[in-house]
């Protein structure tokens, strides 16, 4: 792979790389739920021993008031002790849920997937790796509503991108990077012509258009996005 494909190759240990933006990390949601539980769990035994203290009577000792100090607790108390702790759990749930990101930095997210639009140029083949060094693939458009997110995108951004679309295996039988056939296409009029030997596809402004695998765009990667707690 070339230079320009690998700047958008970064794990956590280049996080303090020159392109800290391209960090993609997701929230480590098991570790959240542990300390939710590990709260609760506190909370709880915290509200065991205050139910023991407030269950003594005056000047009898712990020994004495053995296993039936909690009969003693009235059963209001307990119960609006219990509520507190609910309350306090479901703000602790909420808030874990309101840090929940579908997709990693960085990335736009569009009907269940995350897209990254790169910063870097590459050819075909380093935008191809470049994506699955990152857990992703080069972009597979599969609907019209896919295709105008993507076109509202690289006309926003004013360039152009590699998608995971080429014909370099068998000239003329286009396939995408998961090597479906290609069903649904968006050529701009003329293509694609396949001048000069151009196997792969970018999305050029709004449509698409065959080109040189080798030349350097810009390219988009896609992953499915990641589910979030309750949801």
């Amino acid at each position: 792979m070339n230079t320009a494909g690998q700047d958008l190759l970064l794990g956590p240990q280049l996080c303090l790389s020159a392109h800290p933006a391209e960090c993609l990390t997701r929230v480590p949601w098991l570790l959240l739920l542990l300390i939710s539980l590990g709260l609760f769990v506190l909370m709880l035994a915290i509200l065991v021993q205050v139910s023991r203290i407030h269950g003594y009577p005056q000047g009898q000792t712990l020994d004495q008031q053995g296993s039936s100090s909690l009969d003693a607790v009235p059963h209001e108390q307990t119960h609006s002790s219990l509520e507190q702790i609910q309350h306090q759990l479901t703000q602790i749930n909420a808030s874990l849920a309101g840090l929940c990101r579908p997709c990693p930095w960085y990335w736009e997210l569009f009907q269940g997937s995350c897209y990254l639009f790169s910063r870097t140029l590459g050819s075909w083949e380093a935008s191809a790796s470049a994506c699955q060094a990152l857990g992703a693939h080069l972009v597979i458009v599969n609907s019209i509503e896919e295709q105008r997110f993507m076109k509202y995108w690289n006309m926003r951004k004013n360039r152009r991108s590699w998608i995971g679309l080429s014909d370099h295996r068998h000239e003329g039988f286009w396939h995408w990077v998961d090597d479906t056939p290609l069903q649904l296409s968006f050529w701009k009029k003329g293509e694609p012509n396949n001048d000069e030997d151009e196997d792969c596809v970018e999305l050029f402004m709004d449509d698409w258009n065959d080109n040189k695998c080798t030349e350097e765009n810009f390219w988009v990667c896609e992953q499915p996005s990641a589910p979030c707690p309750g949801h």
